[in-house]
This record gives structure tokens, sequence and C-alpha cells, in this order.
């Protein structure tokens, strides 16, 4: 059986993650300089399928070596990081 809820907060948290990050920014530039950009979306898109399969098959895996409590701790850590780093980079132009 299908688990919509799931599947529809996978799709809408990825999608909105992915607007405007450097992989869309890429696929931008590849394909406003191609003659061919069916080509451009083809190769990003089962980029984006084989970076999410890495990444399930790696939490699947993690999940019964870690808790799921310490995972989120990690991630939340990671993403304080990334969000610190974009702040000191954007205070630094700024100057």
């Amino acid at each position: 059986m299908i688990d919509w809820q799931l599947l529809a907060i996978s799709f809408g948290t990825i999608f909105i993650s992915e607007l405007g990050d450097k992989s869309q920014i890429a696929t931008l530039s590849l394909s406003s300089s191609s003659t061919a950009p069916r080509f451009v979306f083809l190769g990003s898109a089962l980029a984006l399928l084989v970076a999410s399969l890495v990444g399930v098959l790696l939490g699947g895996s993690v999940y019964y070596v870690l808790p799921t409590r310490f995972l989120k701790i990690i991630a939340a850590f990671i993403f304080a990081m990334l969000a610190f780093r974009t702040l000191a980079g954007h205070a630094t132009e700024d100057k």
C-alpha cells in the first residue's frame, strides 16, 4: 500500500529545498548553452534520482546502527552549520 502522506512530504521537502540550489543553477546554465536541453533534463533528473537512491540506501542501513534521535541531532547540526556559514558569508559580502 502506498503511504501518500509520506510521498507528499518527501516530494514537497525535496522540491522546495532544491529550488534555487547549485544543482538547479548548474542545470539552468547547461540547458541555456545546449542545443538539446532534453538531454540536460534527463541527465540532471537521473543524477538527482541516483543521489536520492544513495541517501535512501545509506539512511536505511544507518538506521540499524544509530538511533533515529541521534541522526536527527546530526542533521540539525549540519543544517545549522550550513545556515551559519551562509549568513556569515553574506555578512562579509555586505562590508
